[in-house]
């Protein structure tokens, strides 16, 4: 096993290098860039940002030349701007240098976990992660613990009364809460239980009371607890058709192999059956794919759910981002991903090996 997790580290750092890499070539031919778009908004007459980047206050005060050709720059936006200042837009972005050598300080920098600074938001991007960390943790921790602690007995328990009545009106309750979007559900909760147009037994916004860090440990907890209600609801309740199916077919396909069979006619038990012979087989996909399922819901499943909710979580911050082209806070937020991602999936071929130590990984050829 050892062996393996050497040979997995080492493959690490090669795809995370690619990722980047593709990533990276093709932000290079996307439209839109930070330099467009600051170009834009001087040609509509806003000189506060450039003023903050250049320290040279409104650049409205800045004459464009009338025997120079602005639009030689490249940039449609630049039409009718004097070039020194299109030259100073691209300096203060880092545009100035060549691809290839802003992808080698980028790479360079990024294994210190130096991220730098973002381009719209003016400070450091590392602070910006770290601050919306703590929103991603709560709604991804949380909705995986309770769709995997209603999910595998719910599954269990199909499966052991496979075509009953209780496992017909299950199958359609679940798979309606699939069919349902998240965010449409969240949207819902708001007018029932948030003030929408019924009561207001839940907040809408935030992880915390304005104030309560001055409040006691319990009632801190508490006001947590009320707080996360809604947006957990929210993501969990499409998320458990596909763990509460998947655990049924495991089960389903284990109770019918001839050992199950062997187990019964020696007079075992039916939980001694399902939780000390089957349970360990057919549970090996569902808990060691818990890793994976964790940062599946963390990093792509809450977006929609935090704009709802008013969460500033990293789903947010990433969505928001793209959308200003803010790079410096794209390809840290890309790499902290990867790399969680990659990890988690090592982690994983852990869980295979603690659930069945029949598997080796290491004598894989």
């Amino acid at each position: 096993m050892g062996a393996y997790l050497l040979r997995r580290l080492a493959l690490l750092v090669p795809t995370l290098f690619g990722i980047i890499l593709i990533n990276f070539v093709v932000i290079q031919f996307a439209p839109g860039g930070p330099v467009e778009q600051l170009l834009a908004e001087l040609r509509s007459g806003g000189g506060g940002t450039m003023g903050r980047l250049t320290g040279e206050g409104n650049v409205e005060g800045r004459a464009p030349s009338s025997n120079q050709d602005s639009g030689s720059s490249g940039y449609r936006g630049a039409r009718g701007l004097d070039p020194a200042i299109v030259k100073e837009i691209e300096r203060s972005f880092g545009f100035d240098k060549p691809a290839p050598q802003r992808f080698a300080e980028m790479i360079g920098n990024y294994l210190r976990f130096d991220f730098g600074q973002s381009l719209f938001r003016g400070r450091p991007v590392l602070d910006l992660i770290l601050e919306r960390l703590p929103v991603s943790i709560s709604l991804g921790l949380w909705s995986t613990l309770i769709i995997y602690f209603v999910s595998i007995p719910l599954g269990i328990r199909k499966a052991v009364r496979d075509g009953s009545r209780f496992d017909a009106w299950t199958s359609g309750v679940v798979l309606l809460g699939y069919a349902i979007p998240g965010f449409l559900f969240a949207i819902l909760l708001v007018v029932l239980f948030a003030g929408g147009s019924f009561v207001q037994w839940f907040p809408l916004r935030g992880l915390t009371t304005s104030g309560s860090e001055a409040w006691p440990f319990w009632q801190r907890a508490a006001d947590y607890v009320w707080h996360m209600v809604l947006p957990t609801i929210a993501l969990v309740v499409g998320g458990f058709a596909g763990l509460t199916m998947l655990t049924k077919n495991a089960f389903l396909d284990e109770i019918n192999k001839q050992y199950v069979l062997t187990a019964r006619a020696k007079g075992a038990g039916e939980g001694r059956v399902l939780y000390g012979h089957v349970f360990r087989n057919a549970m090996l996909l569902i808990i060691a794919g818990f890793p994976a399922a964790f940062i599946g819901i963390l990093f792509t499943g809450a977006l929609l759910v935090e704009i709802v909710f008013s969460l500033d979580g990293l789903g947010l911050l990433g969505f928001e981002s793209a959308i200003r082209r803010d790079y410096p806070v794209m390809f840290a937020t890309l790499y902290i991903f990867t790399l969680l991602g990659l990890v988690m999936q090592i982690v994983g071929d852990i869980s295979y090996t603690l659930v069945d130590p029949r598997i080796d990984f290491s004598a894989r050829r």
